[in-house]
């Protein structure tokens, strides 16, 4: 791992949380940001309790100018974030015929205006020193529209392109990109899902998830998807016309 430290949001559970413990154990140091506090305090206890260096940000990525500040603080503290995981993000089922603009708007700000911040505070620091990592955790549903989430797939979609661009522009340099595309994964979202008897085929577990993407990194993958099941069904769907998906989609979900 060539990372010696680490800013993760979204780091109070689910994968964040997951990689934050995984990385841990890498020797990295690691930056916890999330707005629950008392959830950063028990993750850091864990990795302290390990031998390991943990620090806890307290970050809402709906203000990005709290980002930037935050963000760049944290890069003082602990001379220089070396790895910067953009993992907070929201999501929720909602039928285009009860939308509502505050649901979409809360998860735009999150999903999109929260990563785009979290992933350009510290670009410049990153280009001047020649060295870096910038990982989004996308998604798989960002490779086309699933019912009654249309928000959260334009979100997901905007992220993976957003890091396609960022790779294009740093291609060449020492500032690696990568695009990591989950499919479900155990966390507070997909207990949610549970209730509401949402299908979860190929579910994996947040550790499983956190080994994945940890050995991305350290390869310095340009993107990672999986599991692989999800993926290659994702991708067939990818392909199929927009009118023959629509019908099938409606007929399965």
């Amino acid at each position: 791992m060539d990372a010696r430290t680490a800013f993760i949001t979204g780091a109070s559970s689910g994968i964040g949380k997951a990689l934050a413990l995984r990385l841990a154990q890498e020797g990295v140091e690691i930056g916890l940001a999330a707005r629950r506090t008392e959830q950063l305090e028990a993750v850091a206890k864990r990795i302290r309790a390990s031998g390991g260096r943990a620090q806890i940000f307290e970050l809402d990525v709906r203000q990005p100018k709290a980002v930037f500040e935050t963000m760049q603080r944290a890069d003082d503290v602990m001379q220089g974030i070396d790895l910067v995981i953009a993992n907070a993000g929201l999501a929720n089922n909602r039928r285009a015929q009860k939308f509502r603009w505050a649901e979409c708007e809360e998860m735009l700000s999150v999903n999109v205006t929260g990563a785009a911040a979290t992933l350009t505070a510290l670009l410049d620091r990153m280009v001047a020193r020649n060295r870096g990592h910038l990982v989004g955790v996308s998604s798989l549903a960002g490779m086309r529209a699933l019912p009654g989430m249309a928000a959260y797939t334009a979100s997901k979609a905007f992220l993976s392109r957003f890091l396609e661009g960022l790779r294009i522009d740093l291609s060449g340099s020492q500032v690696h990109i990568t695009d990591v595309r989950p499919g479900f994964v155990t966390s507070e979202m997909t207990d949610h899902y549970k209730t509401t008897g949402q299908p979860m085929p190929f579910l994996v577990s947040a550790e499983a998830a956190a080994e994945i993407i940890t050995q991305s990194i350290i390869s310095k993958d340009a993107v990672i998807a999986f599991p692989w099941q999800m993926k290659r069904l994702m991708q067939t769907v990818a392909l199929m016309p927009e009118a023959f998906w629509r019908k099938s989609v409606r007929t399965i979900m």
